[in-house]
């Protein structure tokens, strides 16, 4: 990158628009620039995620997301471009039926909780969730990749399976809703 970063603050965006990567100028309330958001919004819950002590193979996997993400908005970044490797849904695959091999079948609805790590990883999914429906409603409007669009919807299963392996593991279990509550 050398000193491309050199300057943070640039004024050109007082006007209410953002550049993209290739050199556009859109607004900043745009659906392109609010799915951008939400990505990178994705991307730090998962690095505070992160900061959490985790269980070996986690760290490793949530990084290799947390790359695969900065890549996905790269791509929205620069329409046209492809910058995701077309094998980050098939990895998420795999890994979403290596932990939930190790699950009990669900019987009831879950609500987020349970250990940290847990509850921080359902919010990372209810990001991706929001991630997800601003990627869709830009592919109506423009061009997005089959492939970014594949690879949200699989994320966001992913870390629903993580959140309830780290609360297994972590001797919590899911937290189960009550509709019989009061």
């Amino acid at each position: 990158m050398g000193h491309r970063l050199s300057k943070i603050y640039t004024r050109t965006g007082d006007g209410g628009t953002t550049g993209l990567g290739d050199g556009s100028r859109i607004n900043k309330d745009a659906l392109r620039v609010a799915a951008m958001g939400d990505i990178d919004e994705l991307n730090a819950s998962l690095g505070l995620l992160l900061c959490e002590p985790l269980p070996d193979g986690v760290p490793r996997l949530l990084t290799a997301i947390q790359h695969d993400l900065f890549d996905l908005g790269g791509e929205l970044c620069i329409p046209g471009s492809r910058l995701l490797p077309e094998s980050g849904t098939e990895v998420l695959e795999e890994a979403i039926d290596h932990y939930n091999s190790e699950l009990a079948p669900l019987k009831e609805f879950i609500l987020p909780g349970g250990c940290r790590a847990a509850a921080l990883a359902h919010q990372s999914r209810t990001i991706c969730r929001r991630a997800e429906r601003n990627v869709v409603a830009l592919s109506r409007d423009e061009a997005v990749s089959a492939n970014i669009l594949g690879y949200v919807n699989r994320l966001s299963d992913l870390l629903f399976v993580l959140a309830r392996w780290l609360n297994r593991n972590a001797g919590c279990g899911d937290v189960l809703w009550n509709r019989q509550r009061g």
